[in-house]
């Protein structure tokens, strides 16, 4: 716990006492849980502090979760980064979009020990759920960590939004050429970049660079989108 505070002080991100205990409790449930579904390959705590935890608090660095937003996690894993993110701010309403049920089970007991409000787990492929009443264009923010192509990420997520909604894409370094091959995507699921935030985060002196993407709904989403999983593969945006 001790490591966990240092990283986020030196980040200038602040946690409650209790959030860093729920981090605790977290942390343990993940490593419990690994042993029966693969959530992590990731188990040293302090890799774990920070290639998860301190990986996804970076977004709040963004200055979009400082209220009661509404927040949606697709492709969210063992919660990743909605859980991190939900302890930073419990006002956040989150929810948490899977596609493996296993995980969802999971998640639903990180809710329950952890004693969390406004948050839930909820099992579908974002391409589906992207098309039904109460999820889409129904949120302030969407976030993914999945590993995907941001072309791919974008008719994923957008369609989640509301007009004016905000997408925070977790990029590496080759962000750049990710956006240049996103620029149809980008127009014809009428959004845009905002802005990029960089950082480099150290462990044990090995330098690894995080950009998050900022990008905007400017428009509603046209109904043909997101299509199908197939059309998607066979021809992406």
């Amino acid at each position: 716990m001790d490591n966990l505070k240092s990283l986020t002080q030196k980040e200038n991100i602040i946690l409650s006492d209790i959030a860093f205990e729920k981090f605790e409790i977290y942390r343990k449930l993940i490593l419990e849980w690994n042993e029966k579904i693969n959530l992590t390959a990731i188990t040293d705590e302090e890799a774990m502090n920070t290639k998860h935890f301190l990986d996804c608090l970076l977004l709040t660095k963004t200055g979009l979760f400082d209220d009661d937003k509404t927040v949606l996690d697709v492709g969210t894993g063992a919660g990743f980064p909605a859980i991190p993110l939900k302890l930073y701010n419990e006002n956040l309403k989150v929810t948490m979009l899977d596609s493996l049920n296993k995980r969802i089970k999971f998640l639903n007991i990180v809710i329950e020990d952890l004693n969390l409000k406004n948050i839930k787990a909820i099992h579908g492929r974002a391409e589906e759920v992207g098309r039904k009443d109460g999820f889409r264009e129904s949120f302030d923010i969407v976030s993914s960590r999945a590993v995907a192509s941001l072309s791919l990420l974008l008719e994923f997520t957008i369609p989640f939004l509301k007009v004016n909604g905000l997408f925070l894409a977790m990029k590496g370094p080759s962000y750049l050429e990710e956006v240049e091959t996103s620029k149809n995507a980008l127009k014809k699921l009428n959004c845009k970049l905002e802005k990029v935030l960089n950082f480099k985060i150290e462990q044990n002196g090995e330098i690894s660079e995080r950009n998050i993407l900022i990008i905007k709904k400017i428009g509603k989403t046209p109904s043909n989108f997101p299509r199908n999983m197939g059309q998607i593969k066979k021809k992406p945006l």
